[in-house]
């Protein structure tokens, strides 16, 4: 039985287990500080990927406007070097004689100037008048300066050229004559 008193004798050191009270607290106290590491990581991880979102959006935002931009900018120049087919086609209606104005080719023409006039304001052309106007750098380019009454003073007394917009930005300023009180 020498066996028996050995077992007896030797000290086995307490061991905290899950059935132990200790062990568990040390256990659950182990999970607790794991799921809030875990739950910090997630955060971060939520966050980063709000952010990242948050990027994106902006991205699409900022191409699709770049987009638009180039788009309404690539109009603007077509339509702007377009202008100049419209000032002559209606210089050269306006010189037709009247014999010859009831012709059906006149008219032909006329219609084909009232087309290009409605494409050009469904892409939101207009034209503006500058006529009696107070002079405005930003819608007006001065060729001459002429003495005029002081009522007319400072603004324009003639337009040699119309003035276009593409919405709300001037395409094309007018060409005009200020006056000027003598």
């Amino acid at each position: 039985m020498v066996y028996e008193q050995e077992e007896e004798t030797r000290e086995t050191p307490v061991e905290e287990d899950a059935d132990h009270p200790a062990g568990e607290n040390r256990v659950v106290e182990e999970l607790q500080q794991a799921l809030a590491a875990e739950k910090e990581r997630a955060e971060a991880n939520m966050a980063g990927w709000q952010r990242a979102a948050a990027d994106m959006a902006n991205y699409r935002k900022r191409t699709d406007q770049e987009r638009s931009e180039l788009i309404g900018s690539a109009n603007a120049d077509l339509i702007r070097r377009l202008l100049p087919v419209v000032d002559d086609m209606g210089r050269a209606l306006q010189t037709i004689p009247n014999e010859i104005e009831s012709q059906p080719w006149v008219q032909g023409v006329k219609l084909i100037e009232r087309k290009f006039l409605a494409i050009l304001q469904q892409e939101g052309v207009t034209q503006y008048d500058a006529l009696g106007q107070e002079f405005d750098p930003t819608y007006h380019d001065a060729v001459t300066v002429e003495p005029t009454d002081p009522a007319n003073d400072g603004k324009v007394i003639g337009e040699i050229q119309k003035g276009y917009r593409l919405r709300d930005r001037v395409l094309r300023p007018a060409l005009v004559r200020v006056g000027k009180a003598s």
